[in-house]
């Protein structure tokens, strides 16, 4: 590991200077044309960085996706990660303090991105790759659910030996992720029956009052020992104060760290029933990623990583989180996948997201050393 760290760290000011590069290219999701520059920004870094060109999943609204790869034969190790990110333009300004670099998306997740090029940089310079097959997969919209993305994402990842994401680490250790919570979105619709509130109130059904029965009942679901969470995050319903209410909405999130777990919550939601006469109701949505669980394979997988971790001078374990990401869906088609292989750092989809540079060569080291493995090493055949 000494050679691809001394490598690493020699074009320690190259990495930083991509990592800036490409956060400075701001890329809200719901802004195509931004992202596209961003995503434009990325390609010019994996041509110069490892002489690849992009292979194009052209979007009509979401920016486009981008598959990069490596070798034309030999195992399949895909790299995951997205460029879109949570900030609106000009939100958060590009500065470095204290060992910090802070800026929009430097850790969800620009940072984790560079550090993947330069990580097979570095195997590739120093003829380390053998007959590996590196494919990276770089989408636009992660941040809003991979609404356009997650089935290219399991279509070009089928087959793999493994998956590595490169979201940030967990959050003040460093660890690496290897369980995430499936998420549901939904939207439940109300209609009731609009009368003069002074007048003739009786001849009302207040919407707004089913909705109070309805997020009770929601939030009644939550189940603590089953790693359960339900929320309803946004609730509306009404015009006027004076008027029974005849519409309201709900927007709800949901969160299972297990399949059977998700499809237990679907069935209730999605069978849900007025509580007073008259209402209507009418649900939209559903499960929009499936749990990332642990399986075996994973765990080897894991224990590669810290044999690695180990030989460069930290320890990192694994760890189960509540958020998602798009190394939920690989999971989800049985190839072990290792998530938070990304940059380290605070501040995720907050004000002060920032990165720890002093770990930038090291995390990029890790990652090159879990592709690199160990001779006869198979994955698949665990």
């Amino acid at each position: 590991m000494k050679n691809i760290t001394d490598y690493l760290q020699h074009h320690r000011d190259e990495i930083f200077a991509d990592i800036r590069r490409l956060v400075s290219a701001e890329s809200p999701s719901g802004d195509k044309a931004a992202v596209d520059r961003c995503g434009q920004v990325l390609r010019e870094i994996f041509q110069q960085r490892l002489g690849l060109s992009a292979e194009v999943d052209p979007q009509p609204v979401q920016g486009d996706h981008l598959k990069f790869t490596l070798g034309n034969s030999g195992p399949q190790i895909t790299l995951l990660g997205h460029f879109d990110t949570v900030w609106d333009h000009g939100d958060l300004v590009l500065r470095e303090e204290d060992g910090k670099l802070y800026g929009p998306g430097v850790l969800d997740m620009k940072a984790g991105l560079v550090q993947a090029i330069w990580a097979v940089r570095a195997l590739q310079q120093l003829q380390l790759l053998g007959d590996n097959r590196i494919v990276f997969l770089c989408n636009s919209d992660e941040e809003i659910g991979s609404p356009s993305s997650h089935q290219w994402i399991s279509r070009q990842a089928e087959g793999s030996e493994y998956v590595l994401v490169v979201e940030p680490a967990e959050v003040g250790s460093g660890n690496l992720k290897v369980a995430r919570k499936g998420s549901g979105q939904y939207k439940l619709s109300i209609v009731g029956l609009a009368a003069h509130a002074g007048n003739n109130p009786e001849e009302g059904i207040s919407a707004v009052q089913e909705m109070a029965h309805q997020v009770l009942f929601l939030h009644g679901l939550n189940d603590p020992a089953r790693g359960t969470t339900v929320n309803v995050g946004i609730a509306n319903g009404g015009s006027r104060t004076n008027v029974v209410a005849d519409r309201a909405e709900l927007g709800i999130d949901t969160r299972t760290t297990c399949a059977a777990e998700a499809q237990r919550l679907h069935e209730i939601i999605t069978s849900i029933q007025p509580v007073m006469p008259g209402i209507s109701l009418t649900l939209s949505g559903g499960q929009t990623r499936p749990p990332m669980e642990q399986t075996a394979a994973s765990r080897l997988l894991l224990e590669r990583a810290q044999q690695v971790a180990n030989a460069l001078g930290f320890h990192i374990e694994g760890k189960s989180v509540g958020g998602g990401s798009d190394g939920n869906f690989t999971a989800a088609l049985g190839i072990a996948t290792l998530d938070g292989l990304g940059a380290s750092g605070v501040g995720i989809h907050a004000r002060n997201e920032h990165i720890y540079l002093a770990d930038v060569v090291p995390r990029a080291a890790l990652l090159a050393g879990i592709i690199l493995g160990e001779p006869g090493e198979d994955l698949c055949q665990q």
